[in-house]
């Protein structure tokens, strides 16, 4: 769809979508993910002054157009986390990075869900995540009765 500008042209309107998936470098498998609406005003470029539609979300410090690294990202979560008085051994990317995935499993009880937005494949990394251990398990069980 095109969009009528100030100047009477047209320019085409980008229609930034609600969900998108991104490929794990480590496993092959595809992971989905929400675009918050904050993560859409970025996008179309209403969010930062001065940002090109090319630019990186997360440009790198060191080197000129290109995006940060795995390592700097652990560089400033641990900065982060040490302004806010909590532990950079137990809390970094991640544990972050399954903090949303876990308060939904938690919520909605769906392990499946959990599996799936983490891109886990077997059943036992999905327990490691979550921190169950086998005595966990075994007392819901136990307040089950059928």
């Amino acid at each position: 769809m095109d969009v009528k500008t100030a100047a009477g042209g047209y320019r085409a309107r980008r229609t930034i979508r609600q969900r998108s998936t991104i490929t794990q470098q480590k496993t092959g498998r595809p992971v989905p993910f929400e675009i918050t609406e904050a993560g859409k005003r970025w996008c179309n470029g209403s969010s930062v002054e001065g940002r090109r539609r090319d630019d990186w979300l997360f440009p790198s410090l060191s080197r000129d157009g290109e995006h940060k690294g795995t390592r700097q990202n652990a560089r400033l979560v641990d900065v982060w986390v040490r302004m806010i008085d909590l532990n950079p051994s137990t809390d970094g990317t991640h544990s972050l990075r399954r903090t949303k995935v876990a308060l939904i499993c938690k919520k909605a009880g769906n392990l499946r869900a959990f599996q799936l937005l983490l891109g886990l494949g077997k059943l036992e990394s999905t327990v490691r995540y979550l921190g169950i251990e086998e005595g966990d398990a075994l007392e819901i069980s136990e307040q089950i009765d059928l």
